[in-house]
């Protein structure tokens, strides 16, 4: 049999598309939201904080990725993802009509819970549809969009907030979200091969929800306020739920997470890639647009289309990333990612002042998105490959869950970081946004060292060339999947 030619984009499905459209709604609505806050006090909150707005959504979805994630693989992936869409769409309308503030915040709720069925279930449904340098290649599109996706929202809903008011920004959801339902209706097969509803790890996924709610609860707490006796009591709420979570999954037949996998160092290495990525990336990104809008003095939508160099890179390299890890180690690939997004984040540390015309921030901004697309697309197909397929879910259960607290410390972190050292004025803001990035660079010299070390080439399968017509053999399976054998040499 002749030789597959290889590939540069991944074959285009109707499950490529839904899933790369559902998953742009969940990103873009984490940071839409918070361009139209002002917006929405002055409405509904009467000149108070709406910041809640966007808290409850994050809390929601971080505290439900991983047990909908670990469902996914129990239940099916058609049934989830289509429950996640409907409830995403109706919150959506809430949202648009919500007459006041505890209604929205309610809303969010709602909707978060549906983003994070419909989030996870972006790797499985990509992996049961493509195989081998495909998936990659599939993977890394869903990633690359994804993440751009979230890099664009400040300028979408800049747009949409400027023109039409803070409603639009829900309202645009309904559209979409009634589409991707009809669209996921016809396109997604029945999900064959569910272990079943009757091994739900009950305890388990109610230990990590309560754990990781109040844990990112916690973590969107401003970081100039005192700390008091409440958020103590949270912090040990939080503390006690996960050690008892973690205690419970040791114990169970089926866990919500399967502990074993982070004995795998690629799939740990993958996991801590995802982690510092978020916490760099988010972090980063909310000081550097601060830095647009207050020190360099443009508005939403000007700071939002100053973010376009990143993100264009980002698609773009995106694909590139996934096509290298098919012939260089995955860990030198994603090693070079970070290392050129630290370059870029380093660059612009030094350059920005509050006179620093636009066009000279240009090739950082580019050298970030090009880093993070190299970096960010190859670490999901990693994960993907060294993990059996029956634990799919449950690993973009993981994935998203570190990336949702990856962005929540990246933004408490580095928001300490920039009170250190910034202020009000555009001088101020300045310096703060590059103590900032200065410390974001650091991070990915970080990242750079662990996926190098961890990520080596004999710890991660090559993907297996497309398998002929027929069913597949037990063993043919496992080499198309890319997973280890239980001899293999990163068992845990």
């Amino acid at each position: 049999m002749p030789a597959q030619k290889s590939r540069r984009l991944p074959p285009l499905s109707g499950v490529l598309v839904l899933v790369m459209a559902s998953t742009g709604l969940v990103v873009v609505d984490l940071t839409i939201v918070a361009i139209g806050l002002p917006l929405i006090s002055a409405d509904v909150a009467d000149g108070a904080s709406a910041e809640s707005v966007v808290v409850t959504y994050m809390v929601a979805m971080g505290a439900l990725t991983q047990v909908v994630g670990s469902l996914s693989d129990r239940w099916g992936r058609r049934a989830l993802f289509l429950a996640g869409i409907a409830v995403f769409t109706l919150a959506s309308l809430a949202a648009t009509v919500a007459p006041d503030l505890l209604w929205l915040n309610a809303a969010r709720v709602v909707q978060g819970a549906g983003a994070a069925a419909i989030m996870v279930n972006g790797i499985p449904l990509l992996s049961d549809r493509y195989e081998g340098e495909e998936r990659d290649l599939a993977i890394g599109a869903w990633g690359s969009f994804a993440t751009a996706a979230g890099l664009l929202a400040p300028t979408l809903g800049g747009v949409l907030a400027e023109t039409f008011g803070w409603r639009a920004v829900f309202a645009v959801n309904l559209p979409l979200g009634v589409a991707a339902w009809v669209l996921a209706v016809r396109v997604l097969p029945r999900s064959p091969g569910a272990s079943g509803a009757g091994r739900t790890d009950w305890l388990g996924s109610l230990l990590l929800m309560l754990g990781l709610g109040t844990a990112t609860l916690l973590m969107l707490r401003p970081g100039h306020a005192p700390w008091s006796g409440q958020e103590t009591a949270v912090l040990l709420t939080a503390c006690l739920a996960l050690a008892a979570f973690l205690a419970v999954q040791l114990r169970v037949p089926a866990p919500t997470l399967e502990l074993r996998m982070f004995g795998r160092p690629a799939f740990s290495g993958a996991m801590l890639a995802v982690l510092l990525s978020r916490v760099l990336t988010i972090g980063g990104s909310v000081y550097l647009v601060l830095y647009f809008s207050d020190g360099l003095g443009r508005g939403p939508t000007g700071a939002g289309l100053l973010m376009t160099p990143i993100f264009l890179a980002q698609i773009v390299m995106g694909m590139v990333g996934s096509k290298l890890i098919g012939h260089w180690a995955p860990g030198l690939v994603i090693g070079s990612g970070y290392a050129l997004k630290g370059a870029g984040l380093a660059a612009l540390a030094l350059l920005i002042t509050p006179d620093t015309p636009w066009w000279a921030l240009l090739v950082p901004l580019l050298a970030w998105g090009a880093g993070g697309g190299i970096a960010g697309a190859p670490v999901m197909a990693v994960a993907v490959r060294v993990t059996a397929p029956e634990r799919v879910g449950m690993v973009a259960g993981t994935v998203a869950t570190l990336a949702s607290l990856g962005a929540g410390v990246g933004t408490a972190a580095l928001g300490a970081v920039f009170t250190l050292h910034g202020g009000h004025s555009a001088q101020a803001v300045t310096d703060g946004a590059r103590a900032v990035l200065g410390v974001s660079a650091a991070l990915a010299v970080v990242a750079v060292l662990t996926t190098v070390t961890l990520i080596g080439p004999r710890r991660v399968p090559r993907p297996a060339t497309r398998r002929p017509a027929g069913p597949p053999s037990r063993r043919s399976r496992r080499a198309r999947t890319g997973t280890y054998s239980p001899e293999g040499p990163d068992s845990p």
